[in-house]
């Protein structure tokens, strides 16, 4: 599929998620969060990667700080290094960084994700990825050597049938959508 299909899919996402209006953007994303919540328990994973959400993004910081409260799940967030990221364990201050992303101080960890809830733009027909464009997580996933369960989460639900993703692009075995 050509490059300039899936930059016009995900320009039409980020446009639907723009309008998105403030009262039904916060129940949204409650509920979201709720139902994240319940499948990290249902799941019993215990490190989590989530993310520093942006405005478009479904607000996570709710579910960060119940799961931080709760310890029973180690919460880790991307620190970004290069074209890529690494996982750093989610702790205050968190600085504003590139692209207006907000992350912790660089730290070292040597846990293995069990589960990664990842933002995405749109979502297409294989259930793959469409992000901003930047192809961070995409690299994230492919340096591993091992796959976590990877839970996609959109605030409104941006899919198409077709195939926009590349073979390095990442795939949901979760979607949690409004």
């Amino acid at each position: 599929m050509s490059e300039n299909h899936k930059s016009d899919f995900r320009k039409s996402c980020i446009k639907k998620l723009k309008f998105v209006s403030r009262f039904t953007k916060n129940y949204k994303d409650k509920k979201i969060v709720n139902e994240i919540y319940k499948t990290i328990c249902k799941l019993k994973k215990e490190n989590v990667l989530l993310y520093i959400p942006l405005d478009l993004e479904v607000d996570v910081y709710p579910l960060i700080k119940r799961l931080r409260r709760e310890k029973r799940v180690q919460v880790f967030v991307p620190y970004m290094e290069g074209l890529s990221f690494k996982a750093v364990k989610y702790r205050l201050p968190l600085k504003t960084k590139k692209f207006g992303i907000k992350e912790p101080n660089n730290s070292f960890s040597s846990r293995k994700i069990d589960l990664a809830i990842v933002p995405a733009v749109g979502i297409d027909g294989a259930n793959k990825r469409i992000g901003f464009g930047k192809g961070m997580y995409d690299r994230f996933f492919y340096n591993l050597n091992y796959k976590p369960t990877i839970l996609f989460t959109q605030r409104k639900l941006c899919k198409t049938t077709e195939i926009l993703s590349d073979k390095y692009d990442i795939k949901a075995d979760i979607i949690i959508s409004s």
